[in-house]
């Protein structure tokens, strides 16, 4: 077996591995023995038909396996003199392979890149304090009022946090909305629907809100309304001034509910006390949590800071993808049209890619951490993952255990992701931690 091996860059390899003849032929008439011993030939008993008949019935098998093994010895003998840190095999070119002829496989390879770890310990952090203020549990439970509300028809002009019912037509340059886009018919005529006075979150229709103030049932109104540039719901009315027809058909005020008993058990609560006591655990613990989050990515960022080396490319471009995917995904659910991937193509691309490549680097980090600090997925660790995924995927437990059970790659990408989780988590517990001012 004769290696040879070029550099394509720092992370990619060409691994050229040649058999002689001899070792082809001895790879053939291995094939050619396994074939024989369980093939079934009419005269024959299993294992003792002739290896001319064997090659002359089964020749595709013969030359499918002989491929396979040389391959697979060719590559088991390139690391093995090479010793090189695999990370995914990018192409093969195998070449002829045949019995009687000698045969050379070329493998392009994507390498571990090879860097010294930075000071890992000590990465600065910074949290918030985690104990509620008063105005943050008062405008918790304000807001806990806000969703128990009562509207009640009032006769007199809206005004801020009032709903109004109304009737609206839409026109652009005096054309109907509706024929500029017949599909999306809610931008451009409607009957009846509701709309919040001065809301803080903005209605189907950009800035209609903001223009309903004052008004009462009967009152019409033309509302100028100029939807963003970059209004992906209904790429048509990007940018475009429309005119809104509205007639307010209702006004409704909100009224809060009283903080008594019959509020208080709504909350499961006994009192405004206890109340009280309630929210300012659970706003404890979402800062906690939050602290936690932004650690994570502070500590992560400091890591990958301290030092530069090249990426494979491979891992780079299958990290892209998965980018792109959830992106896809989030925004597809949230109505966005996938016209408007499309257009936006190539920035997509290139913002994905950089997001990847930031996320590979600190995966490698964390392995090389994991691996001095000797951190493994343990099977505590496969159990809870196991179970998180049950319940994501509302299946039994038993069914999640039994798919990974029979897909290793999916297997190994689950221990991966623990370990890379666990190594994070280490950096954390260790690093220099400051308490930054409450926010204002």
């Amino acid at each position: 077996m004769n290696i040879e091996l070029k550099d394509i860059s720092e992370t990619r390899k060409s691994l050229i591995v040649s058999l002689d003849k001899n070792e082809v032929d001895a790879e053939y008439q291995a094939v050619v023995g396994e074939i024989t011993r369980v093939a079934r030939l009419p005269g024959f008993r299993p294992g003792r038909a002739p290896a001319e008949l064997i090659v002359k019935r089964f020749g595709k098998e013969v030359q499918a396996e002989l491929k396979s093994k040389v391959v697979g010895k060719a590559y088991r003998g390139g690391l093995e003199k090479t010793k090189l840190e695999v990370v995914s095999v990018v192409e093969v070119a195998e070449g002829k392979i045949e019995s009687g002829l000698s045969a050379a496989v070329t493998f392009t390879l994507d390498v571990h890149p090879q860097f010294v770890l930075p000071d890992y310990l000590g990465l600065p952090a910074s949290v918030r304090p985690t104990e509620a203020t008063e105005a943050e549990v008062d405008a918790v439970i304000e807001s806990l009022r806000q969703e128990r509300a009562d509207f009640r028809v009032a006769e007199r002009p809206a005004r801020k946090g009032d709903y109004v019912k109304l009737a609206y037509s839409g026109t652009i340059d005096g054309k109907p909305v509706a024929e500029l886009a017949p599909d999306k018919q809610i931008y451009g005529k409607v009957p009846q629907t509701w709309e919040e006075v001065e809301g803080e979150q903005e209605g189907l229709i950009p800035g209609l809100g903001r223009q309903l103030a004052g008004l009462k049932a009967g009152d019409k109104k033309d509302a100028g309304i100029t939807f963003p540039a970059d209004f992906a719901a209904v790429p048509a009315l990007a940018g475009k001034a429309v005119v809104y027809a509205v007639e307010v058909q209702e006004v409704r005020e909100r009224v809060l509910p009283a903080l008594d008993a019959e509020f208080f058990k709504a909350q499961q609560v006994e009192n405004l006390d206890a109340l009280k006591g309630q929210v300012r655990q659970n706003l404890k613990l979402r800062k906690e949590y939050e602290n936690r989050r932004t650690q994570r990515q502070q500590v992560s960022d400091a890591l990958a800071n301290k030092i530069e080396f090249p990426l494979p490319e491979s891992l780079i471009a299958a990290e892209t993808q998965g980018v792109l995917r959830r992106f896809m995904e989030e925004h597809l659910s949230r109505g966005v049209p996938e016209a408007e991937f499309e257009k936006n193509k190539q920035e997509l691309y290139e913002n994905a890619r950089r997001a990847a490549a930031g996320r590979v680097k600190v995966q490698l980090l964390l392995a090389k951490i994991a691996e001095k600090e000797k951190i493994q997925a343990d099977e505590r660790d496969l159990d809870g993952a196991i179970m998180r995924e049950a319940v994501r995927s509302n299946q039994r437990p038993e069914k999640v255990a039994k798919e990974f059970a029979k897909d290793r790659d999916r297997l190994r990408t689950l221990q991966q992701a623990i370990v890379f989780d666990k190594a994070l988590d280490f950096l954390v517990s260790k690093a220099t931690v400051t308490t930054a001012a409450p926010k204002a």
